[in-house]
């Protein structure tokens, strides 16, 4: 929390010191036990603020005479000092501030690419935290990030207010960050989630809506930015055992091994900081035996970051991970005489013999490079280039697919500070994008089976202003894309925002907003040729941008001190959304869509009156429609659920907790294939222990302890009963 209280203050408005009569006052901040701490330090009776460092050390001019000091963080009591200086004076004062229990207001960076308290955001935002991703036994940051308000996976693809769907993990409406890089697939545009290993992350904070005026193409649903962990001072370590097991089907004719599936894992994570460099390295992997046939997956995973701070104004962040996963793939249930059915129609938990043998492959990586810099106290700037890489092959029975794809992105960033507490963000980003590949061919005939290389490159500028006005804060901006294909201009998009947030005394934080979302096709979706099923799927090179306007009014209120709510209603109008439609026996990705998702999001959190006992409730109601066209009525989108209702609660005694999350999920009203298949409401209990001794903490957790469930995604059954439990010792 220290480490974001820094950024959140980095937008108080810092007023010009003349240059005639001035001191420096410069030195540290620490906490009782000697910890360096990012307060602010600022002049009460005149002009001049400053903030501390990673390093707890701060530098401001100061006016000449006396000089009323006031030190101050979050979570600890203020220090004020008064001391006389002259002109030219250079004097060194060291403070410590000692803890003092207050409520923390959360701070993000993600909803205006700048560091503002949750308060001042003009968008929804649902934080999980460390603690939120350490509480539960799982493997992958989706897995934590499931249980966010309003959010929801199907198969491993992130739906934010039913933006995305479910389309095999082509295209996600959704943009993934990583410490605020775009981390997107160069060539299907979807999200590897095991990228990042789970013990890097601090943090996820989830922007819900469009945001296409701050971040571009993929942001149409909204934007998932994986924060990673800072890197402390001095030697530190951390190792992570995970052990679990996989519940059989329930019933014996389902049975499809002698053996329980197991699920094994261990990382290793050590830094080393110093006052001028600092860096941190991850590695280990997983292994699961899978909950059907054929569905075995070994994960391998490195990761390492590296800080470079060669002054109190400026800031060098390097930062590499790569992983490896090899698995075998799943394919279609086993239907009667496809595979020993031992007379059932069909045998959820096999699949069809012609599938066995399938695997799969899949690298991927990524590499980049921030220079942050405090130019003055009004003038801020970071650049930042990225690289990231993508190689798979699908080794199957009929013949192997596979594809290398690489994503270089570069982005320039100025935050301005003009007077009063006013910030103007602006920026210029840029992205090329390749893919060598025998399945993105072009050819209208997939049995070609040609190699071809496509690319992609965007082009990008942008600018965001916020400023009050009286008691109403106002947000306003926007940013041009131009996309260009092989080549060849494809389009040009306006994506504007405006947005005001308007504190009261009784009734919250109100907040509003109205932006334009869009995202451009994938290669993949342009220029896929292979077979699905023995369906044919061809290429549409000719496919537009989705776009869509959203609106938001939400407001956010401390009902007691026991209880906070935070409630939207939202409103987003999609036009030429791209769905496979199948026409004279083939498969085609097409702009056909045009659509409206309505709907109510809510957050409860409420500490009743039991110590350690805190309870939270989080509900969306959505209305998804695919509204007429040609000859196609009205109708509802496909893998929307009306409803989504999630139930947490957590007992903390000393170092003992226990907890729960149960989640419901009311039944698809259309699945888009095999229609007649009957999706039935979801309902998953996750129950949870922890315990703590000194270095060593102990979490256990069983996922699915409802029994095995449907699926969102047709033809499939989720995971049955799984227990997991995790070790973990901290140096």
């Amino acid at each position: 929390m220290r480490a974001l209280l820094l950024a959140a203050l980095a937008t108080v408005p810092l007023r010009a010191v003349s240059a005639q009569g001035t001191a420096a006052l410069y030195g540290s901040v620490q906490d009782s036990s000697g910890q360096p701490l990012r307060a602010t330090v600022r002049v009460v009776n005149g002009d001049g603020v400053g903030v501390a460092d990673a390093q707890g050390r701060y530098r401001l001019s100061v006016p000449g005479g006396l000089v009323i000091v006031r030190v101050g963080l979050l979570g600890f009591r203020s220090l004020v000092d008064t001391l006389t200086l002259a002109a030219g004076d250079s004097v060194e004062r060291d403070y410590r501030l000692v803890p003092a229990v207050v409520p923390l207001e959360p701070v993000i960076v993600t909803a205006a690419k700048h560091s503002q308290l949750l308060s001042q955001a003009v968008t929804s935002v649902a934080l999980v935290s460390d603690t939120d991703v350490a509480r539960r036994a799982v493997t992958t940051v989706d897995e934590a990030v499931d249980k966010a308000p309003g959010v929801q996976f199907l198969n491993g693809q992130v739906n934010i207010r039913g933006s995305s769907g479910y389309v095999q993990g082509l295209g996600s409406r959704v943009l993934m960050l990583v410490d605020g890089v775009p981390a997107n697939q160069g060539d299907r545009g979807g999200i590897n989630w095991d990228l990042i290993p789970l013990e890097d992350v601090a943090r996820v904070e989830v922007v819900k809506g469009a945001g296409s005026a701050l971040y571009g193409s993929a942001a149409l649903g909204g934007v998932v930015n994986v924060i990673t962990r800072e890197i402390p001072s001095g030697f530190h370590a951390r190792v992570r055992a995970l052990g679990g097991a996989y519940a059989n089907p329930p019933f014996d004719v389902w049975r499809f091994r002698d053996y329980t599936g197991a699920l094994e894992g261990l990382d290793v994570t050590t830094s080393y900081g110093t006052a001028a460099a600092r860096g941190s390295y991850t590695a280990g992997g997983w292994h699961s035996d899978g909950y059907r046939e054929q569905d075995r997956r070994n994960h391998w995973q490195t990761a390492a970051k590296a800080q470079w701070l060669p002054n109190p104004e400026t800031r060098v962040t390097t930062s590499g991970s790569w992983a490896s996963d090899q698995y075998e793939t799943p394919l279609i249930w086993c239907t009667h005489g496809s595979c020993d059915d031992r007379g059932q129609d069909f045998q959820p938990f096999m699949i069809e013999a012609s599938g066995r043998g399938a695997f799969t492959r899949s690298d991927k990586g990524q590499l980049a490079a921030t220079v942050e810099h405090h130019a003055s106290e009004r003038f801020a700037w970071q650049a930042r280039g990225s690289w990231g890489r993508t190689d798979f092959t699908d080794f199957q029975p009929t013949g192997d697919d596979w594809g290398v794809a690489n994503r270089y992105g570069v982005e320039f960033r100025g935050e301005v500070h003009p007077t009063g507490d006013r910030v103007v963000t602006l920026g210029a980003e840029g992205s090329f994008s390749d893919v060598r590949t025998n399945i993105f061919t072009g050819d209208a005939n997939p049995t070609s089976n040609v190699v071809r290389t496509h690319d992609q490159r965007e082009f990008a500028a942008y600018a965001e202003g916020e400023r009050p006005l009286g008691s109403v804060r106002l947000a306003a901006g926007a940013r041009i894309d131009h996309i260009d294909v092989d080549g060849r201009g494809l389009a040009t998009v306006l994506s504007p925002r405006l947005g005001v947030v308007l504190p009261t005394a009784r009734a919250g934080v109100w907040r509003a907003s109205a932006g334009r979302g869009f995202r451009a096709p994938s290669l993949a979706e342009r220029f896929v040729s292979t077979f699905v099923q023995g369906i044919p799927v061809v290429p549409n090179p000719d496919l537009d941008p989705e776009t869509a306007w959203s609106f938001e009014l939400g407001n956010a209120a401390t009902l007691s001190s026991a209880v906070r709510t935070d409630a939207a209603l939202f409103w987003t109008e999609a036009y030429d959304l791209i769905e496979p439609t199948v026409d004279s026996g083939r498969i085609q990705f097409k702009n056909v869509t045009h659509a409206r998702l309505a709907g109510l999001d809510l957050a409860v959190t409420a500490t009743p009156p039991v110590a350690g006992l805190t309870t939270t409730l989080s509900y969306t109601f959505l209305h998804a429609r695919a509204l007429a066209h040609d000859s196609v009525p009205e109708r509802p989108l496909a893998f929307r659920p009306r409803h989504l209702l999630t139930l947490g609660a957590d007992y903390q005694h000393g170092g003992i907790g226990v907890g729960g999350d149960f989640r419901y999920t009311s039944r698809l009203d259309r699945v888009e294939i095999y229609e007649t298949d009957p999706r039935v409401a979801e309902k998953v209990l996750d129950l949870r222990v922890s315990a703590v001794w000194g270095a060593w903490t102990l979490r256990a957790q069983l996922a699915n302890a409802l029994n095995y469930i449907y699926s969102q995604v047709p033809r499939t059954l989720a995971p049955v009963r799984t227990f997991a439990a995790t070790i973990t010792w901290t140096y």
